[in-house]
């Protein structure tokens, strides 16, 4: 898998000190891609719920959990598969591309403090690249696909809503590749997976593809970015 693969070949170089000044020059040049895009119009005002989930995919999920859980107002983020049946929701198989899993995020949050249309905005602006189908980096497949998995009709409208505000104001190069899918299940993914970021920060294909994205969170979002991540083992 394309994971695997850079991983072994950039191990071995760091094992003889010749690829570190490498990654991090990459990892900083990846941090110029991203961009905050307009709050969505339509985002509808929280009402007496303390705790709602929302489930995004946009590549290798380790990214994806990575940034969200330095999201003030986010309880808990688990990485995991929606998309497809619960029976092939295992890491080797979902790699195939034939399970119509996408590497997924499950994000719980407290939406009087962070709504879900800022979710959208931060998964757009900093996330991942909403123009690529099926691909995120180094890592191509239907897997790795960018996605919405609405759980409630709201949250499906808001969504909708907010692509086509994207697309009409032309706030990518080109048109959002993203879609949305309602009516799937979420399933966590390996307990290896979860917090990865966090767990292993110097993980080449971590160095150069996910660090720089919660740099953008920072950079672009300093007032709900949160130093300490919400790890899925943590209390809330």
């Amino acid at each position: 898998m394309p994971r695997n693969w850079t991983t072994a070949v950039a191990v071995g170089a760091l094992a003889v000190g010749l690829v570190t000044a490498t990654v991090l020059s990459r990892a900083a040049s990846s941090s110029e891609k991203g961009r905050v895009v307009p709050a969505p119009a339509v985002d509808p005002a929280p009402g007496q719920a303390t705790s709602e989930v929302a489930v995004l995919a946009g590549g290798c999920f380790w990214g994806v959990q990575g940034v969200f859980q330095h999201v003030k107002g986010v309880k808990r983020a688990v990485s995991g598969y929606a998309g497809g049946e619960r029976s092939t929701a295992e890491y080797e198989r979902v790699g195939s591309g034939s399970t119509g899993h996408a590497e997924s995020v499950q994000i719980t949050f407290d939406p009087r403090k962070i709504s879900y249309g800022r979710l959208l905005q931060i998964y757009f602006s900093v996330a991942h690249d909403p123009t690529q189908k099926n691909r995120q980096g180094p890592d191509h497949g239907t897997q790795y696909r960018s996605a919405i998995f609405p759980t409630t009709p709201a949250q499906a409208a808001t969504a909708q809503a907010y692509i086509a505000q994207l697309d009409q104001a032309h706030a990518f190069d080109a048109a959002i590749a993203t879609t949305v899918e309602p009516g799937h299940a979420f399933y966590p993914a390996e307990d290896y997976h979860q917090d990865f970021l966090t767990l292993h920060p110097s993980y080449p294909y971590i160095v150069v593809n996910d660090l720089p994205k919660i740099e953008e969170l920072k950079r672009l979002f300093p007032e709900v970015y949160r130093a300490a991540p919400a790890l899925v083992n943590a209390p809330e």
